[in-house]
C-alpha cells in the first residue's frame, strides 16, 4: 500500500493542474445516474487558478444535451507512462463566450469547428471540481519501474505509490 496524502485548496489545484498537464485528455462522463454512464474522450484546454477546467464542445452534442438535464460530471485522467491517475467529480456549465473561445483556441479544433472560435456551434464547458482522488508515484518512472521489477523478483512489496483525496474548497 502506498502513502496517503490528501490535498486541499491551492495544493489540490496545483496537484490537479500537474496531473492534467501530463495527460491532457480525459474520459468525460455524464448521465452519472445511468449504468453505464455516458463517457467520451475530451481534450482539456486549460486549468484555471481557481481549479476550474475548460473544454470545447459542439452546441448540439449529446454531452451538452446531457449536461442541460444534469450538470454533474466525472472526469478520469490516465497517464500510464508516468503512473499518474486522477478522478474528479464536479459540475459543468455550458458557456457561449467568443472572447474566451479565442483565448483557449487551438488550430486542431478546426477539425470540429470549421469557422474557428467564432463558429456558431462553439460552446465552452467549464468544469468546477467538487472533489476527487489521485494516484501517482513518489519517484520518477525509472525508479518506479526498478522498484516494481525488484518487487516482482524478490516477492517483497516495493510500493512507490502515493494517493489521496482532492478537495478544491
Amino acid at each position: 500500500m502506498g502513502d496517503f496524502h490528501n490535498v486541499a485548496g491551492q495544493e489540490a489545484i496545483k496537484k490537479i493542474a500537474n496531473l492534467i498537464e501530463t495527460s491532457g485528455t480525459c474520459m468525460f462522463q455524464t448521465n452519472l445516474d445511468e449504468i453505464p454512464a455516458s463517457s467520451r474522450p475530451m481534450a482539456t484546454r486549460k486549468v484555471e487558478e481557481d481549479g476550474s477546467i475548460w473544454f470545447f464542445s459542439p452546441a448540439d452534442s449529446s454531452k451538452n444535451m446531457d449536461i442541460s438535464v444534469d450538470d454533474r460530471v466525472q472526469l478520469v485522467y490516465i497517464n500510464n507512462s508516468s503512473f499518474e491517475y486522477l478522478s474528479l467529480y464536479g459540475t459543468v456549465s455550458i458557456i457561449k463566450d467568443s472572447a474566451k473561445a479565442k483565448e483557449l483556441w487551438n488550430p486542431i479544433l478546426k477539425t470540429w469547428f470549421n469557422n474557428g472560435p467564432e463558429d456558431c456551434d462553439v460552446t465552452l464547458l467549464k468544469f468546477t471540481p467538487l472533489d476527487g482522488y489521485y494516484w501517482d508515484t513518489k519517484n520518477n518512472k525509472m525508479v518506479s519501474m526498478v522498484k516494481i521489477a525488484i518487487g516482482a523478483i524478490s516477492g517483497k512489496k516495493m510500493d512507490d505509490g502515493r494517493e489521496g483525496s482532492i478537495s478544491v474548497d
